[in-house]
C-alpha cells in the first residue's frame, strides 16, 4: 500500500492544504513538548511552522489489524527544514478509510 507512505510524506512536507485533505475531522496527534492536540489545534500549528524540507523514513512497517478499514504505520523519521538540525522521531499514523478515502486519525512522535 504505496499510497499510504506517499500521503505520510505529503503530511511532512507539503502546506495546510495537504492537511485539511488527508485528515479526519477526529484526528489526533501528539507530541511530547506540545501535547495532545485535536483537529482545530493541529491546523492552527501547522500553518505558524516552517515546513520541513525534506524527510526520510526507515525501519517502516505497515499493518492492517484484521478484517478492518485501518492501517497503521510506523517509522523512524529524520527531516530537516531549511539551514535547521536533522530532527530524528519514532513516529506513528493511522489512516482509516472514510467515504472511500484513506484520512489520518492519529499520529505520534516520540523524538529521539
Amino acid at each position: 500500500m504505496q499510497q499510504v507512505w506517499t500521503i505520510e510524506r505529503s503530511l511532512w512536507l507539503d502546506g495546510i492544504e495537504a492537511y485539511e485533505t488527508r485528515m479526519a475531522d477526529q484526528c489526533v496527534m501528539v507530541f511530547g513538548p506540545m501535547g495532545i492536540l485535536d483537529r482545530g489545534q493541529i491546523l492552527q500549528t501547522i500553518e505558524q511552522a516552517p515546513r520541513w524540507q525534506d524527510v526520510e523514513m526507515t525501519e517502516t512497517t505497515l499493518t492492517t489489524p484484521g478484517d478492518s478499514v485501518a492501517i497503521v504505520i510506523a517509522y523512524k523519521a529524520e527531516a530537516r527544514r531549511d539551514g535547521g538540525d536533522v530532527y530524528s522521531a519514532l513516529c506513528s499514523s493511522t489512516y482509516l478509510v472514510l467515504d472511500g478515502e484513506l484520512k489520518l486519525v492519529q499520529h505520534q512522535q516520540t523524538p529521539l
